[in-house]
């Protein structure tokens, strides 16, 4: 077709601190592509504000203009090139062919799952930490098990996937670990990385609920909001087109937004033939409403955390809510006595659930305080 696959994604970095980076892809098109590269770009730490989409049903043009949020996030644009060139077509004949056949199969695949052990002493932001450090890595956190010891000491479990796929190779390996040692310094006891065994197993079992809890974090979408958050229309057109039907949301703003439309998508299978996503800093904008559930219950004697959001068909989880999660538990200066992420399935779907047993000498057990949580968390995740 007479195309470099360098030319295939094209990024242009802002100039300035705050300005928009220019995210361009240019290939063969293929079911869920614009949701595939919405996660990518959600995983960066990527907040999208305009974009454009359109597709001929075999060819795809996408611009994206993007800004790290929050401004701190540190954006590996190498890395994310590669990451988003992974999950395009290849411009070549015999290899789009090949894909259009075996796309079923090659979408099955899993990539290989590493197990990550870090034993240290327990400190706030210590989950956290960890966490920013392997998203700073471009490494994926699949399942997570964290437990305190009586002595003060935390051992953390994080089942990961590598988008570089090199987790392989030794020196990969002792670059995490490195950086992990770097970051919790003298906290930090051992650090280990080895292919998830046995113990992904055990981790990957559907968490256990109560009725009552299940209700309140699945039930409904009666989620408390402002007034002014609350306000949205969408609009249906099918005389616009005999063949297309023309979609328009109008509402505020939220972090991953252009995702869940298109990850909304995708599940339905519906495909989008041109979409336009425009924000504005002061007046409504498109957005999907209540991505995320974010409560916080009784554990026995223990107060816990929770957060849920709904599984793609594909089985892919929500990019960075445990980083969000953890980030404004470590603001809020709270303590996770433990923490861990699994699935449960409703009548309707499957959610990915995020629960964290919080440290009650805190206060975290008093309902302002529980309100304070609640709200921080969700604000965190959502953007706002």
């Amino acid at each position: 077709m007479g195309m470099s696959w360098e030319d295939v994604v094209l990024i242009e970095r802002s100039k300035t601190t705050g300005d928009s980076s220019v995210v361009t892809v240019n290939c063969p098109d293929k079911a869920g592509l614009g949701c595939d590269l919405l996660r990518i770009v959600l995983e960066f730490g990527l907040y999208v504000t305009r974009g454009d989409f359109s597709t001929d049903g075999r060819w795809c043009y996408v611009v994206l203009w993007v800004v790290p949020r929050p401004s701190s996030v540190r954006v590996d644009w190498e890395s994310l090139k590669n990451r988003l060139l992974s999950c395009c077509p290849s411009c070549l004949p015999t290899f789009y062919l090949n894909h259009l056949s075996d796309s079923d199969s090659d979408s099955s695949k899993s990539p290989p799952l590493y197990l990550l052990k870090v034993f240290s002493l327990d400190r706030k932001g210590l989950i956290h930490d960890v966490t920013k450090v392997l998203c700073d890595l471009d490494l994926a956190i699949q399942r997570v098990k964290v437990t305190t010891t009586p002595d003060g000491k935390v051992l953390d479990l994080f089942f990961i996937t590598d988008g570089m796929e090199l987790l392989h190779t030794k020196i990969r390996r002792e670059e995490t670990c490195e950086h992990l040692s770097a970051v919790l310094g003298g906290c930090c006891i051992t650090c280990e990385l080895e292919v998830a065994g046995a113990e992904y197993d055990v981790q990957q079992g559907h968490s256990c609920i109560s009725e009552t809890v299940a209700e309140e974090l699945f039930g409904g979408c009666d989620v408390e909001v402002d007034p002014s958050q609350s306000e949205a229309s969408i609009t249906v057109d099918n005389l616009l087109s005999p063949t297309h039907t023309l979609l328009q949301i109008r509402c505020l703003d939220q972090k991953g937004l252009v995702y869940d439309i298109f990850k909304i998508s995708k599940d339905c299978n519906i495909r989008i033939v041109h979409g336009r996503i425009w924000s504005s800093d002061k007046g409504l904008k498109e957005e999907m409403l209540n991505p995320l559930r974010v409560i916080i219950t009784n554990r026995g004697p223990d107060t816990e955390l929770m957060v849920a959001n709904p599984v793609e068909l594909s089985g892919k989880g929500r990019p960075r809510v445990f980083y969000d999660a953890t980030l404004a538990l470590k603001t809020l200066g709270i303590c996770v006595f433990s923490a861990e992420i699994g699935r449960h399935s409703s009548s309707r779907r499957q959610w990915e659930v995020y629960r964290f047993l919080l440290d009650e000498s805190r206060g975290s057990s008093n309902r302002a305080k529980r309100d304070v949580v609640v709200d921080k968390v969700r604000r965190t995740l959502m953007g706002w």
